[in-house]
């Protein structure tokens, strides 16, 4: 700790261009993440075709094998995170899940892929519990929204990266080599975080709105011994605050729904627009990344800031902010996905996620100031644990699922009409014929009359664009929570200000 402290006695413990770094480097870490995480996406069409499976399937790989032990690990190692060195977990969870992404190259089948999967998910467990903590230790109460912000800008620069690159070297080499190169390059980053950032003390911008000084540094009291009874115990005091306080409690379900929409849409768009407009997966790839890139990290960029500005003024705004967003972005999305064209499709898309990713920094910031400085790692496992077994474990599957049966019922009625009627007549009885055994991976097989190939081919598209929309209309939903969690949430505030005083 002595190389973190300045000589003088009136500097600051950690100077603003170092914790910038710090906070670059965690940047760094969760753009990995999402890379590893999503790329998925963009090649899954490739990967379908070529392991001939259904987009439930898909679904299944993109979310619930991957979400699965994500979230339950995620637990066990934020109580780790609260007790020992958070830089190091985060170090050895990101070599992990970066080998485990590479290794996804050499699957042969459904099964090694989702053996695969699972592995890339124990890694990533250990990546975001710790690093909220060590940022909310580095930051400010009224400032963590914001680095939280430039911490989740992770999300749409590794859904870009993931997007452009995937797409591309799926093109021009397989989806085999995407996995492989863009899996690597986490192993490196993982040594430079462990070499550069620092374990900073818990509480460290707690205590004071001035910067701690070296003389008012303060050693941390002893933890205290661990039993399984201390840690159920200080578990149930963090879910009470998530669950049983109601401005935290629509927080929590705000983002878990929005969460849901998000994953389960954003899981089949790139094959979207491969399957209705015939883009190769380079093209959906520059397309699906640089508008996720650009709305996606205005959002998110856009929440943190203006939470934390309007926050000042009013703790509501922690709440109002993304229930206005998410409330616009709903017909815009839809609006997008009914064009008829990728330009205009592209075009409208842009403008959406700037008010859809609002969400994510005010909940992140009203979620950790409201737990103690040791719990903030646990709030946060708690937190994903809850959001990801439904959103990410049950999002992706659940569009994949609809889809299956869209496409069983739209292919033995053709001309079924609206998206309503589509959705009744799917859940009535099955055709006569069989979509996924006509049209295995969702193609016709080769030799098939061209009437086939077109109806399979149209099938499909028609149906995960319905699929789709379906999907967005949980960010209306997620925003009624938001608008929910505004009432009682000055109140909130002011006694979380008063008992960390």
């Amino acid at each position: 700790m002595a190389d973190a402290i300045a000589s003088s006695g009136t500097k600051p413990l950690y100077s603003n261009g170092y914790k910038a770094t710090v906070l670059g480097l965690l940047l760094a870490t969760y753009t990995f993440n999402f890379i590893d995480r999503t790329i998925i996406a963009t090649i899954g069409q490739a990967i379908k075709v070529d392991l001939k499976l259904t987009d439930t399937q898909l679904g299944l790989l993109g979310g619930l094998y991957f979400a699965l032990l994500y979230t339950i690990l995620g637990i066990p190692i934020a109580r780790l995170a609260e007790r020992w060195n958070r830089v190091t977990i985060i170090s050895v969870s990101l070599v992990i899940w970066s080998g485990f992404t590479a290794l996804c190259g050499s699957a042969a089948n459904f099964a090694q892929l989702a053996a695969y999967r699972f592995g890339v998910g124990i890694g990533e467990a250990g990546c975001s519990p710790p690093s909220h903590s060590l940022i909310s230790d580095y930051y400010a109460p009224k400032q963590r929204a914001t680095a939280l912000s430039i911490y989740s800008f992770g999300i749409p620069l590794g859904t870009m990266f993931g997007a452009v690159a995937g797409g591309w070297l799926a093109q021009e080499f397989s989806w085999r080599v995407a996995f492989v190169i863009v899996g690597l390059p986490g192993i490196l980053l993982a040594v430079i975080v462990k070499l550069v950032v620092k374990e900073p003390p818990r509480g460290h911008s707690e205590a004071k709105e001035q910067p701690l000084e070296a003389e008012d540094l303060v050693v941390e009291p002893p933890k205290p011994a661990f039993s399984l009874r201390s840690e159920f115990s200080e578990m149930w005091a963090v879910t009470k605050v998530l669950f049983a306080k109601w401005p935290v409690l629509h927080m929590v379900l705000g983002v878990t729904i929005a969460s849901f929409g998000s994953y389960g849409s954003g899981a089949f768009v790139p094959s979207y627009f491969v399957r209705a407009f015939g883009l190769d997966l380079a093209q959906v790839g520059l397309i699906t990344g640089l508008i996720g890139g650009f709305s996606a990290g205005v959002g998110t960029l856009m929440g943190g800031f203006l939470s934390d500005w309007a926050g000042k003024k009013s703790a509501k705004w922690y709440a109002l902010t993304p229930a206005i967003g998410l409330t616009i972005c709903t017909p815009i999305y839809i609006l997008a996905y009914l064009q008829t064209s990728w330009e205009a499709t592209a075009l409208i898309l842009l403008i959406p996620g700037i008010f859809h990713y609002v969400y994510l920094a005010p909940t992140f910031g009203v979620v950790q100031n409201s737990v103690d400085p040791r719990r903030r790692a646990t709030a946060t496992a708690i937190l994903f644990f809850f959001l990801n077994l439904i959103a990410l474990g049950g999002g992706p599957v659940f569009t994949g699922w609809l889809i299956d049966h869209l496409a069983q019922y739209n292919f033995n009625t053709p001309n079924a009409g609206g998206l309503i009627s589509s959705l009744i007549g799917s859940f009535g009885p099955d055709g006569a014929a069989s979509f996924s055994t006509s049209c295995p991976g969702g193609v016709a097989p080769k030799g098939s009359p061209t009437e086939l190939a077109d109806l399979c081919r149209t099938t499909l598209a028609h149906s995960s664009q319905q699929g789709i929309i379906v999907s967005l209309c949980f960010y209306a939903w997620a925003g009624l929570h938001y608008a929910l969690a505004a009432i009682g949430m000055v109140k909130h505030m002011k006694e979380r200000a008063v008992a960390q005083a």
